[in-house]
This record gives structure tokens, C-alpha cells and sequence, in this order.
């Protein structure tokens, strides 16, 4: 009897792929392993089996797997339902959504070589036949590939034989197909038990009068045991002994001291849990109990909480519900920003049951937190993470909380799967019966639309902690400023007298400007000529701090012109301002104060977020600037200005959820200031103070806001009454772009007829050298979503047979954003 298994592949494949196993094979797998399996001509991938069966594939012979990496499934069933409803939902491949959801270390590929161990002792009568072939070709050369293995055993199922090697410590393999990760090790010392006779004791200390370093380290080892009882690491014994790693080294030849290693966790809390419980106060225990009467009803919760209501110490009680009745709870938030505050809030209640998962996180780190959650361990009942967290193995999951649920970031743009996290987490509660709260101070339309049609629970909390009163907001017109000369490069006398009160109060502030850079556009006063980017439809964004023109699209960049490229005059000046230019006016304005920078160019290192917000946190900065990062909802207690540099290039962007963004942005902005018993303040700089965006921000009116919105999203069929689904076609050739979606459009048009937009350029229509072309379509409620994808996908299949535009790549966005 022949057995198979359907397998996922790393790879953008639109099915599973079948192999076949033998009967000990398939008694021994289960869904959820990995297998090394052979693909194409001659290169290996890890693969995940979805399904175990005996139907041998139609249309090709199925191929033998290499070898099975796992002992118990590495991923859940969950997880595979899970996948599929991603894979189906977004219009993507398996395969995508696999890359997405693992770490990089459990998917190797076969462009593996293998080498001789320097020193390895090799004994030819331990070895197979085909085992001392692979040593012999080593002998004669440095390193071989897979494929030069195969060739040499004349069999393709290699990977075996070069396991065993590698078991028998003879060769090394520098991409090991069954695991990449490593564990980390530290390294101990401990005294030869010889010496633990007081006579040879003696004996050594006569000894090391020659090595007065090496007695000196001697001395020190026993002081600290004497003090501690605990396992001394090498390190330690250095660094307060004050002798290097050579002399502990000497020691450790002349066998004096021993060393020893011992595995540990990358990913550790060492604090204990100080906070024992939390005292809600009356309207927060009033929403805490609306939220639980919520959830008897219906599975999401959406919980409307002005900012600074204390929305964190709620979700905290419903965590801690969660975990006492022995289930998971998973803690989803849009920035790695945020993560950081947010860790020693809840390790200061949980201790070291949370978890931390995101992209800022090594690969054997991200490993780590995977398998303490595939294994259910007491580190892992709380999970905090962004949106890739949601696709951990979790066996129990009790709760799901979505917090600042309105954010953009939750989309995921490029590679596939373009999901989005908050929608996707609330199908992975429903696949675990749990419950999902989703919570912010100015929900996206969608939701609350959700919320307002029973689809949701709805719980308002609008006062804030402790009766802390909202942040007084003014409107400052720069337009009347700039003709009554009364501006100061870009700020208003008006914000710079309320910034020198704040800061002479001892107080922080804190500045918005949602671009980054020190000038957008360079632009020569002679001839109008701007530097462009070669490879895209942008001009070139200046940046003081290293002197340079730089694309945000591509990277591109070049050293800053001091004469014009065109022209040669040397009449250039910057239009536009970044976070860059107002951090140097500041620098010149209060110089004897301490400004920061919080942008994409100051947070790029692994924990460049954390040292920003801790010396914040800590008054060391004064003034700190920022773009959207910003936003989200951080804790600081000392601010009490905030200054919204130009709130219309918010507003004049060409995108139907421009305005919903800008209220949420500029009110989760103004949201920072006055956490605490004094009234903070907010300064909105703009052209057009009138306008009704900005009327609502400074009212705090989120309710004008949503039926205004939404009654424009009714008349030209946007969401949430119509769903979209935008293609976006990009090629190198100009005309072939073109040619391509003018084909789709037509094939769309003829079915789903004035429901399809475009096709039209993009605002930037060239990015590194591709040019995109977008159609939308438009899906209206009584429309099924399923139909209208098959469908979608019989057009794609059409398409994808056209050789003239097989260089025409097509990306499916589902519900973009």
C-alpha cells in the first residue's frame, strides 16, 4: 500500500505539493512536522506536511522526501486551519503566509556546503561505504555542495549520509538543513575538586608565587564563592577580579580551575512581579464590568477609551482573568515603540510569564519565544507582540487584545501575505472560542461602524484617570502669522512662548511633524531644476546630519549639491521641513536645553526604541520631535506641551481615509500631553484653521467626525458599506504596464461592470525603476466576497497565459488600506 503527504512549501506555490513516504514513514509523521523534500532540478527546502493520505498525485509521479526533521509537530493544527483561512481570505499562496508565520531558522534550503572539521579524528573502520566516499572527496577538497554529494553517491537522498557525519562530529554543514538555531551558552568556572584537600591547596598557592596575576585571579574566584554561592561565569570572575580572559585562560590549561557551559534563554526576565494587584477606579470597574456583560453576548469587544482613560490597567484584569483559568492571552500592538513601556507595566504585574515577540528580536531569540509557546510553558502565557505575533502556536488562547486597533501599521504591505493583523486576529480568537477586545481612543470607521450594528460589543470610557482633565487645545493660523512677520523659521511666537513656559516649568514637550529628513524638496531659485531619484518619481529628501540627498523609496542617494545640477547657479534653497530642520531651529532657539529625534533614521538599531523612551521617561531630553511613532499610545508623565507642527499636509493627501487618519493622528498626538493633575496643553500649527477636521480634533469630537465620514464613504461607496480589493500591476517597461492593465481592467469591467476603478498611476507612479499601474475594485454588501474572488481568479489565470505579459508582475491587496 502506497502512502503520501500533501506538503507546504517556503514558496509561492497555489497548491500543496505531494510526496510519497514509506509505511514506517507515515505511522511515524504527523501534520505539523517539517521534511526536507527535493524540488525542481536539484534543490531542497523544508517543508511542512498538511495532509498524511494514500491518493497518489494525477498529474506527476510523486518524489521520495530526504529525510523528517522533527520528533512532534513544530506547527499546530490552529495554525494550519489557521493559514489556509489567510492564504484564502488575502488571496495569497500557502507558502507565503508559512514564511510569515516561522522564523527563519526552521526554513533551510539545500545551497547547502558541507566541510571537514579542522583536527576531526577520522576512523575508515567506523564508516558506511557511502559515508568514508563523502570524507575522501573532503580530504581532497575544502568543501562540497549538495548537489557535487549527490553526484559523487549517485543517489539523490543524500541527506542522511551527511547527517550521520555530522552526529559522528566529522563534517559541517554552514546551512545544516535540520536546524539552524543554536542555543545560547554561558560559560562557568569551578575549582578542580583535587584541590579541595587543604594540603594541595597550599601547595598550588606556594606554586603561583611566580604568577602573581594568576594568584591574584586565584584569590578573587575564592572571594566571590565566598560571598555567593551561585555558579560563576567567566565573565563575572573577570571583570571583578580585574585580570583578562588570558590569565582565567591559564588557569583553565593548568587545570587549576574548570570550565563548564550551561544552556540559557536569550529571552529572560530577571525582576520579580512588584505590583500585586490593581485597584480600579469606579468608572474604569463600571467599564470592566460592561466589557465581561459585552462578552456573554458577543465574541469582540470594541472598547472606546479616550487617551489616558486607563484602558491598559482594564485589559490588564482581563488578562489576569484569563491566565488564572490556566489559558493564553495574546497582546497585540502596532509599534515595536510600544512594546517597551508596555513589557515593564505588565512583567511589574505578571513577572516572568510575558513573552515578547517582533521583528526587532534576533532569529534564535524569535526561536526561543516560539518554542516556549508550542510547548505551553508557564514563560508563555502572555504574549505581547506586533502584528506577526498572531502567528505563534498557541494551543489555549483565552483572550485577544488589540490595542490602538485604528493603526495603519497592523496592515502588512510587502511581501504576501498583505493581512491585516487586527481582522486576522479576531478569526484566530473564533477558531479558539476566545474573546477579542479591540480598544482605542479614536476607533478606525469600521470597527465602531461594526460596534454601532450589534456586530460588536461596545463599552465608552470617557473620562480620563484619576479625573485628569483633557488637554486644552488651540488652533494657531500660521497663514496671518507669516504676513504679520510673527514666525520664527517654522515656529509661531505664539508656540514658542508656550514651549520657553513649559520648559521653565520644568516641564517636557513634545513635537510632531509626520515627515522625516531635514527638507523634502531641494530647489534651485534660477532655473526651479530639484534633484530627482533616477529610479523613482520622487525629488530627493535632504538630510543635514550626514550631508546627503536620499530617496525614502529606494535608498538612493547622493552627497548634498552645493550648486544647482541644471544650471550651475548656486542660488539653492530647501522647501518643505522634516523633524531634521525643526531639531537644528530648536537646537539654535534652546540650545541650553536637550532635544531628541524619534524617527525611522534615530531607531534603527535593536534597542535604539528603548534608550529614546527610557531617557525621555527620565527627563535627560527636554524637547523630543517626532513623527507618527509618536503617536502611539505612550506613557509619559512630565509632558505637558504638545506642538503639532503643520496638521495640513495630514489633510491634503490623496486617499479616501486621509481625514479619518488625520483626526486620529493629530487627537492620539494631542493625547501625550497632561497625563497627570495639571491641564496640559496642545498647539495645532495650520494654514487652514477652519477646516472642519481640525474644528473636530480641537473639540475632541469623535462622533461629528464619524457621521461626517461616513456619510461621504455612503455616496461614493466606500468602506464599510462596499469591501475593495486594489490590483496593483508593476513592470519595468512603461508600455507594457500599461498594455497589462488596460487587458485586466477590460476582463474586470465586463463582469463586475462600474464597480471596477482605473486602471490609474499611483500619486508615485516609478519606484526603483518599476512603473505601477492600480485598479479597484469595488464590492458591494449584498455581493458575495467568495464568488467574487473565484472569479477574480479565473481573470488572473486568463491573464497569467499571456506571454507578452509574463514580465508584468500582479500584487492582490484585499481590503488595502
Amino acid at each position: 500500500m502506497a502512502y503520501f503527504i500533501d506538503v507546504i512549501l517556503p514558496l509561492p506555490l497555489q497548491k500543496r505539493f505531494t510526496y510519497s513516504i514509506t509505511k514506517a514513514e507515515a505511522e511515524f509523521l504527523e501534520e505539523g512536522m517539517r521534511v526536507a523534500v527535493p524540488f525542481g532540478k536539484s534543490k531542497v527546502y523544508t517543508a511542512i506536511v498538511g495532509k498524511i493520505h494514500q491518493n497518489p498525485p494525477q498529474v506527476y509521479e510523486a518524489k521520495p522526501i530526504n529525510q523528517i526533521l522533527d520528533k512532534s509537530p513544530l506547527v499546530t493544527a490552529y495554525q494550519l486551519k489557521f493559514w489556509k483561512w489567510i492564504a484564502s481570505y488575502y488571496m495569497c499562496a500557502e507558502g507565503d503566509v508559512l514564511k510569515a508565520a516561522l522564523p527563519g531558522a526552521f526554513l533551510l534550503e539545500s545551497e547547502s556546503i558541507v566541510q571537514l572539521i579542522k583536527d576531526a579524528e577520522v576512523d575508515e573502520n567506523q564508516l558506511k561505504d557511502e559515508e568514508f566516499l563523502v570524507i575522501e572527496a573532503l580530504q581532497r577538497q575544502s568543501s562540497v555542495k549538495i548537489q557535487e554529494v549527490m553526484k559523487i553517491l549517485d543517489k539523490k537522498a543524500v541527506l542522511p549520509v551527511i547527517n550521520a557525519l555530522v552526529e559522528k562530529g566529522l563534517v559541517v554543514l554552514n546551512q545544516e538543513i535540520y536546524e539552524q538555531y543554536k542555543p545560547k551558552k554561558i560559560r562557568f568556572v569551578k575549582l578542580n575538586p583535587v584541590y579541595d584537600n587543604e594540603a594541595e591547596m597550599h601547595r598550588l598557592l606556594d606554586d603561583l608565587e611566580k604568577a602573581p596575576k594568576q594568584k591574584e585571579a586565584l584569590l578573587s574566584f575564592f572571594s566571590i564563592k565566598a560571598q555567593h554561592k551561585k555558579p560563576l561565569k567567566v565573565k563575572d570572575l573577570s571583570e571583578k577580579s580585574g585580570v583578562s580572559a588570558a590569565i582565567i585562560k591559564n588557569l583553565i590549561t593548568k587545570k587549576i580551575l574548570e570550565e563548564y557551559y550551561e544552556k540559557t534563554d536569550r529571552v529572560t526576565f530577571t525582576g520579580d512581579a512588584s505590583e500585586s494587584g490593581i485597584q480600579l477606579s469606579e468608572i474604569q470597574q463600571k467599564a470592566f464590568s460592561e466589557i465581561e456583560a459585552g462578552f456573554k453576548e458577543l465574541d469582540v469587544c470594541l472598547f472606546h477609551g479616550i487617551t489616558s482613560s486607563g484602558k491598559t490597567e482594564i485589559y490588564i484584569k482581563l488578562i489576569e482573568k484569563v491566565i488564572n483559568q490556566g489559558q493564553q492571552a495574546l497582546y497585540v500592538l502596532p509599534e515595536i515603540a510600544l512594546t517597551t513601556q508596555l513589557i515593564e507595566r505588565l512583567r511589574a504585574y505578571f513577572g516572568d510569564k510575558v513573552l515578547v515577540y517582533h521583528s526587532k528580536y534576533s532569529v534564535n531569540e524569535r526561536v526561543e519565544v516560539y518554542r516556549h509557546i508550542l510547548e505551553d510553558s508557564a514563560k508563555a502565557r502572555i504574549v505581547i507582540g506586533a502584528r506577526s505575533s498572531i502567528f505563534l502556536p498557541f494551543s489555549n488562547l483565552g483572550l485577544v487584545v488589540v490595542d490602538e486597533e485604528h493603526e495603519t501599521s497592523f496592515k502588512q504591505f510587502d511581501p504576501a501575505p498583505r493581512y491585516h493583523a487586527r481582522d486576522a486576529a479576531v478569526v484566530l480568537a473564533n477558531f479558539f472560542k476566545a474573546k477579542t477586545i479591540l480598544g482605542s481612543a479614536t476607533p478606525s470607521l469600521e470597527s465602531y461602524f461594526n460596534a454601532q450594528h450589534h456586530k460588536y460589543a461596545l463599552v465608552e470610557l470617557n473620562r480620563r484617570y484619576g479625573d485628569v482633565l483633557e488637554p486644552e487645545i488651540e488652533i494657531v493660523d500660521i497663514k496671518t502669522k507669516y504676513k504679520k512677520k510673527e514666525m520664527k523659521g517654522h515656529f509661531s511666537d505664539r508656540m514658542l512662548a508656550e514651549i520657553k513656559d513649559t520648559l521653565n516649568a520644568g516641564e517636557q514637550v513634545i513635537l510632531f511633524q509626520n515627515r522625516r529628513g531635514f527638507s523634502p524638496v531641494l530647489e534651485c531659485n534660477t532655473c526651479g531644476h530639484s534633484p530627482q531619484c533616477p529610479n523613482c518619481d520622487v525629488s530627493l529628501t535632504y538630510h543635514s546630519h550626514n550631508n546627503q540627498l536620499r530617496c525614502h523609496y529606494c535608498g538612493y542617494h547622493i552627497a548634498m549639491q552645493k550648486k544647482c545640477m541644471a544650471c550651475d547657479s548656486s542660488e539653492i534653497t530647501t522647501k518643505g521641513f522634516g523633524t531634521e530642520q525643526i531639531e537644528t531651529e530648536l537646537k539654535a532657539i534652546f540650545s541650553e536645553y536637550k532635544t531628541a529625534r524619534m524617527d525611522q533614521d534615530t531607531t534603527r538599531g535593536k534597542y535604539a526604541y528603548e534608550k529614546l523612551i527610557n531617557s525621555f521617561e527620565q527627563q535627560e531630553i527636554d524637547i523630543l520631535i517626532g513623527t507618527q511613532m509618536l503617536t502611539k499610545g505612550l506613557d509619559f508623565r512630565k509632558v505637558n506641551l504638545v506642538g503639532i507642527m503643520n496638521a495640513d499636509n495630514l489633510l491634503n493627501f490623496p486617499d479616501f481615509r486621509a481625514h479619518e487618519r488625520s483626526f486620529q493622528l493629530m487627537l492620539q498626538v494631542a493625547g501625550r500631553a497632561g497625563r497627570t493633575k495639571k491641564r496640559g496643553k496642545v498647539l495645532i500649527q495650520s494654514y487652514n484653521p477652519h477646516h472642519q477636521i481640525i474644528q473636530q480634533v480641537s473639540m475632541g469630537d469623535y462622533a461629528g467626525m464619524y457621521k461626517d465620514q461616513l456619510e461621504e464613504r455612503y455616496n461614493y461607496k466606500y468602506p464599510p458599506f462596499h469591501r475593495l480589493i486594489r490590483i496593483t500591476l508593476k513592470c519595468r517597461d512603461f508600455s507594457k504596464t500599461n498594455d497589462a492593465a488596460d487587458w485586466l481592467a477590460v476582463g474586470m469591467k465586463n463582469v463586475f461592470k462600474e464597480n471596477v476603478l482605473g486602471p490609474e498611476f499611483p500619486p508615485v507612479a516609478r519606484i526603483r525603476n518599476e512603473y505601477y499601474k492600480n485598479i479597484l475594485l469595488k464590492i458591494p454588501q449584498q455581493q458575495s466576497l467568495g464568488k467574487t474572488k473565484e472569479v477574480l481568479q479565473r481573470i488572473m489565470r486568463s491573464f497569467n497565459a499571456i506571454g507578452a505579459f509574463r514580465s508584468v508582475k500582479v500584487v492582490i491587496n484585499v481590503d488595502p488600506i
